[in-house]
């Protein structure tokens, strides 16, 4: 039960092409935005959409999967765990981000 503490998985579209970074090491890394998407109907019988954005965080082959496969508008399944942090900026006011570092991902795009 202990792998189920932190897991989150996800399906939506990537709201941009992933951002990928090399370091000196040779290590890899890619970042992206994916959206997900809830329809449900208000009081008043209205559809509403609800669109969440979350920020994915993918390290070392799986970030060149992402790189290689996916672009802006591409459905995925990702699977990992939730992160926190914090940073001050240039102003010193504190700045809270989440994030999802991606351990395993599935494209769902049809192949055209």
């Amino acid at each position: 039960m202990n792998s189920l503490r932190n897991k989150v998985q996800l399906i939506g579209n990537l709201g941009a092409d992933p951002e990928v970074k090399v370091f000196e090491s040779g290590k890899k890394i890619a970042k992206v935005s994916l959206a997900t998407s809830d329809t449900y109907k208000n009081a008043d019988g209205h559809k509403v959409t609800d669109t969440q954005w979350h920020n994915l965080v993918i390290w070392g082959g799986l970030a060149t999967t992402f790189e290689k496969y996916l672009k802006k508008g591409s459905e995925v399944a990702v699977e990992g765990r939730i992160t926190y942090r914090q940073y001050e900026n240039g102003s010193g006011d504190k700045k809270y981000y989440t994030e999802i570092v991606v351990s395993d991902m599935l494209m769902l795009d049809n192949k055209k």
